[in-house]
């Protein structure tokens, strides 16, 4: 196979799964960048992390890494936020969620 042919086949597996849906309103469309934000927070997130337990190549002091890991742990909360509060979620069902996920993950790991 050369690299025209596995072009084509490209182009024609992206025909065939090409989403079959629009954004049609403004809300969807502001959802959708903020869940693509979101992955970039989650990223510089973990770029931190991989600095603090030295996988990372870096230059920062831990306590720098330690405030830069917290700022970004916080933006990716502002997105989660910001997401749940245009799909309309309030910040208490945001938490009863979460305490659920929490006790059933509990209840798995002791069983």
């Amino acid at each position: 196979m050369n690299l025209k042919s596995l072009q084509e086949k490209v182009r024609e597996l992206n025909e065939k799964t090409k989403p079959h849906y629009k954004l049609y309103t403004q809300t969807e469309k502001e959802i959708l960048t903020k869940t693509v934000k979101l992955n970039e927070e989650v990223g510089e997130l973990s770029a931190e992390i991989l600095k603090l337990i030295n996988y990372k190549h870096h230059n920062n002091t831990e306590e720098q890494i330690r405030q830069n890991l917290l700022e970004e742990a916080a933006d990716s909360i502002i997105q989660v936020f910001d997401i749940l509060a245009d799909l309309k979620y309030t910040k208490e069902e945001l938490i009863e969620a979460s305490e659920k996920k929490i006790d059933k993950w509990l209840n798995q790991i002791n069983k």
